[in-house]
């Protein structure tokens, strides 16, 4: 068969500047999701409205504030388009979201979501958003990195009760492979930007998570919260 032959039977939709692949959500579980950053108000606008009319819902990550609000206004001037009052930006996680309810709960357990420090809390965020987007239950737990370990600890029988747990930590990133040693949940590491000249903007925690002493940690990259997040849900589909 050739490729055109296959692209006929491919259900995805043609803009002028994307090629949207409408069958994500039915392959892949979790319908394409957009990265806003780098595109115009107008661009993220006709996407989103493409992708809701497809599958009832739509999310665009790293958004920032003047874009969300420039999308709203370009929301409301397109024909037919769905009610402004179910597109929502939560703006510590960066996220524009189109959804008319919130999804039944998706997942087999709860997923939990770490941070060293308050500083990695816009990548926590995301993670989070992403989360409840897709409909998985999740809890934060902040601010327990391993410069006081008696913070982790006292959260040890929540620790121990999670499906799946994703940690956020930058300057040396040794709070996953901590973790990793007390639960037997997969732990997924996001090393983030955070820390002093030797952190190299994030790549000294990223080594310091892929050379994790403890088994049972997987590494994203950094300050890739969305990217946890997708792979947690995998792991926690029904």
């Amino acid at each position: 068969m050739s490729d055109k032959d296959n692209s006929e039977h491919v259900n995805s939709a043609h803009l002028e500047f994307a090629h949207l692949d409408l069958d994500r959500l039915s392959r892949r579980g979790v319908g394409e999701v957009i990265f806003g950053e780098g595109k115009t108000a107008q661009e993220i606008t006709l996407i989103m409205l493409t992708l809701v009319q497809a599958q009832g819902m739509a999310l665009c990550t790293r958004v920032s504030k003047e874009i969300a609000e420039a999308v709203k206004s370009l929301w409301v001037q397109q024909e037919h388009a769905p009610s402004l009052e179910q597109l929502t930006y939560v703006e510590a996680a960066r996220c524009l979201i189109w959804r008319k309810e919130p999804l039944t709960q998706q997942g087999r357990g709860l997923i939990l979501i770490l941070t060293a420090g308050t500083s990695d809390g816009a990548v926590a965020s995301e993670a989070s958003c992403v989360l409840d987007f897709l409909g998985h239950q999740i809890q934060r737990i902040n601010d327990v990195g391993v410069a006081g370990l008696h913070r982790l600890l006292s959260h040890l029988e929540t620790l121990r009760k999670a499906n799946v747990i994703i940690v956020c930590a930058g300057m040396e990133g040794a709070l996953s492979s901590v973790v990793a040693g007390l639960v037997d949940c997969p732990v997924i590491a996001v090393p983030t930007s955070v820390g002093y000249g030797a952190n190299l903007g994030g790549v000294t925690a990223l080594l310091g998570m892929v050379n994790s002493c403890a088994a049972g940690v997987v590494v994203v990259n950094i300050d890739n919260g969305f990217g946890a997040a997708y792979s947690a849900a995998q792991i926690n589909r029904k």
